[in-house]
């Protein structure tokens, strides 16, 4: 498949299986995404030629220089001697007790490649980890300890992949030769990627000191670091890359500017977004390339004749379970030496099984084994290439599959875990929720956002005047209908089904109200008996269309819908030609007496409404009665004929509507009424609201 063609399937099939997990809650996206590409491969044959350099930079350099950049420095050194001990030491007893483990089970794969199989699978996904142990509630040291170590063992896991491949390709092997190596090139790493991260933070001052400071160049520059780092270690250095990126990484995010902060605050949150959609996609496209890559290896491997489909299946069990059990025993014997150490009870078996299940593997495991070469230096095909990429892909779906299943078991929680490249909004719900379960007066992202779009409406109703009607009601119009979607949305279906049906008897309201107006009208021989009809059929129509849509929200692919779609284009296409059996002056005076004859209809329901003590649903009221006014604004004063008045008012009034809810930010904050994190979104959205209306009047 030509690259090109490649990258576009493979950018759709991540955003194809993000739209599935929307729907698909309890399976992790990761998941979805393998699925998709072995769907791909089988229905379509696609293959990914995967050349070993150019993935390694492409995938592992930006994977794990994020890594470091969102290292938990304060974790990191409180808890620092178990946490290299668990991403070192465990990852290479990991490699050569799993792998031996591995070569007595499965004897069919060499005891090198079993070792460098073991090695890429220690690495675990640390968005996975974190989010599960701290939805599994676990001990707070094992928490730490879980955390800290899966944002450092993938570049040791990698290391000791690199050199166990190595022996394979080569035939040779050194131990003496090994740790020299192991030495230099991890040491050097080390050296080399912090000084090659001063050295490019240096040319960005100076850059930037000589006037160079827009921000898409700061960003595209900070996105090409971990390349830049990468290659440079690895081609001039010859030294580990891998620990190069993580040790940058680490550096770029202790190393700060005050005046930069100060001077361009907005770089900071455009980087982290950009990181955020490389991580995204990268991270999808690793595991969509696993899909892919499964009709491959299972056909190499099931169809051997020196291997069964039941045989490769417990190939793959019995890997997770070394790798499970290795896990788990260290973990106990760390924890038992650490509380028996301070005097405390041992811990228990339970917590440190929870934290063995939370190593779920992930991107930089895939990654690794995809990477492996097709042939040695003498030419010989690598030995069991396929059952080793068969058993580390079945390893990683088995740890996601036991992850999803097994933890809201055992932990008695009922939860959904992310993986790296999840939604980072998504993550920090996650977290919130945490803080919400102890505390249920906060209100939620949506009940907050209704709030503030309360006030935003109740600021443009006291800065609507006779010449800014029109903005006025347009804008309200527009919180109205933001407004009706998160109330819509974050109602239960019971509560759902009551307020539509209110607003439905109300429409109804209004129709009968638009329909005396015309029989009042025709009466007076205003309009003829035609004209009647054809405004009256109109009326019908959008009660029709109207009603379906409340009563069948949800089947956007119903026969009926689509008809109503089409009549509603053809509508717009008899519009565009000027096609109307009444005469346009005619037209507008119909339309401006139906739409106060709807407001007079709704204002007497709610005075009988009242009067009976009957309960009316005010919101659903309002938003109709300004729809009405909007109506009629736009009818007497059309804002083509002075654009530039109409949008000095609406940014006026847009003004206003801001600062109503940057205030009611504040309120919130200062009545306890929102977390932490929810205040932090709501102001970047009104930030955002703010940018985009600047945008937009640059743009006209």
């Amino acid at each position: 498949m030509p690259i090109l063609e490649a990258i576009i399937l493979l950018i759709v099939l991540v955003l194809l299986s993000n739209v599935c997990s929307h729907y698909i809650k309890k399976i992790p996206v990761s998941l979805i995404q393998i699925a998709l590409g072995l769907l791909v491969a089988l229905i379509f044959a696609v293959k990914i030629p995967l050349e070993t350099d150019w993935f390694l930079l492409l995938f592992i350099a930006p994977l794990l220089f994020n890594d470091g950049r969102k290292f938990p420095k304060q974790e990191l050194w409180k808890l620092r001697g178990p946490i290299f001990a668990n991403a070192i030491i465990l990852v290479f007893v990991t490699a050569i007790v799993g792998g031996y483990l591995i070569y007595l089970f499965v004897p069919r794969i060499p005891l090198p490649v079993a070792i460098a199989l073991a090695a890429i699978l220690s690495p675990t996904d640390p968005v996975a980890v974190q989010s599960i142990a701290k939805r599994a509630k676990l001990d707070d040291n094992i928490l730490h300890l879980v955390s800290g170590e899966s944002l450092i063992n993938d570049a040791s896991g990698l290391i000791g992949f690199k050199y166990a491949v190595a022996a394979v390709t080569t035939g040779y092997f050194s131990l003496t030769q090994a740790a020299g190596d192991f030495l230099y090139t991890a040491g050097i790493g080390l050296i080399a990627g912090v000084a090659v991260m001063f050295v490019i933070q240096l040319v960005r001052d100076f850059l930037r000191n000589q006037g160079i400071n827009d921000v898409i160049f700061n960003v595209a520059y900070k996105i090409m670091t971990p390349f830049v780092v990468y290659l440079v270690v690895e081609e001039l250095f010859h030294a580990s890359g891998v620990i190069a990126v993580v040790s940058a990484g680490i550096v770029s995010n202790t190393y700060s500017n005050t005046q930069v902060l100060e001077e361009m605050p907005e770089l900071l949150l455009v980087t982290e977004k950009t990181w955020d959609i490389i991580v995204y996609l990268l991270n999808g496209i690793v595991f969509v390339i696993l899909g892919i890559e499964l009709p491959i290896a299972m056909t190499d491997s099931l169809e051997s004749g020196d291997i069964s489909n039941w045989t490769a299946f417990l190939d793959v069990i019995i890997a997770w379970l070394v790798l499970l059990s290795i896990r788990v025993i260290w973990i106990l014997i760390y924890e038992s030496y650490r509380k028996l150490k301070d005097h405390q009870h041992v811990v228990s078996v339970r917590s440190a099984f929870l934290a063995g299940i939370s190593g779920v593997r992930g991107a930089i495991t895939m990654a690794g084994v995809l990477s492996v070469p097709l042939l040695m230096e003498n030419g010989k095909a690598f030995p069991e290439r396929s059952l080793m990429l068969f058993i580390a892909a079945g390893v990683i779906i088995l740890s996601l599959l036991v992850a999803a299943i097994l933890l809201p078991l055992i932990s008695q929680a009922d939860f959904s875990f992310l993986t790296r490249g999840s939604d980072p909004e998504q993550e920090d719900l996650e977290e919130e929720e945490q803080e919400e379960d102890k505390d249920q007066r906060y209100l939620t992202d949506s009940e907050a956002k209704y709030f503030l779009m309360q006030l935003a409406v109740q600021a443009i109703e006291e800065h609507r005047r006779e010449e800014n009607q029109q903005a006025a009601y347009d804008l309200m119009l527009s919180y109205q209908l933001l407004m009706r979607r998160l109330q819509l949305k974050s109602q239960p279906d019971d509560v759902l089904h009551k307020l539509l049906a209110q607003e439905m008897a109300l429409r109804q309201v209004a129709f009968e109200g638009e329909r005396d107006a015309l029989i009042k009208m025709l009466e007076k021989k205003f309009i003829n008996t035609d004209e009647y009809y054809e405004a009256l059929k109109h009326i019908d129509q959008l009660e029709k269309r109207l009603a379906h849509e409340f009563n069948a929200k949800d089947r956007w692919w119903s026969i009926k819908r689509l008809y109503l779609w089409g009549h509603n284009l053809v509508g717009l296409v008899k519009w565009w030609l000027g096609y109307n059996n009444i005469n346009s002056v005619k037209q507008k005076r119909i339309d401006i007496e139906t739409a106060k004859a709807a407001i007079n209809a709704l204002s007497k329901h709610v005075a009988v409404a009242a009067k009976n003590d009957e309960e009316v649903n005010r919101q659903a009221i309002y938003h109709l009665i300004v729809s009405y006014r909007n109506r009629i604004e736009r009818i007497k004063h059309p804002k083509q004929k002075k654009q530039e008045v109409y949008q000095q008012q609406l940014e006026g009034l847009r003004v206003a509507a801001l600062a109503a809810q940057r205030n009611g930010i504040l309120q919130l904050v200062g009545q306890q009424r929102i977390t932490k994190m929810t205040a932090q979104r709501l102001r970047t959205y009104v930030n955002y609201s703010e940018n985009e209306m600047l945008l937009v009047s640059e743009d006209e």
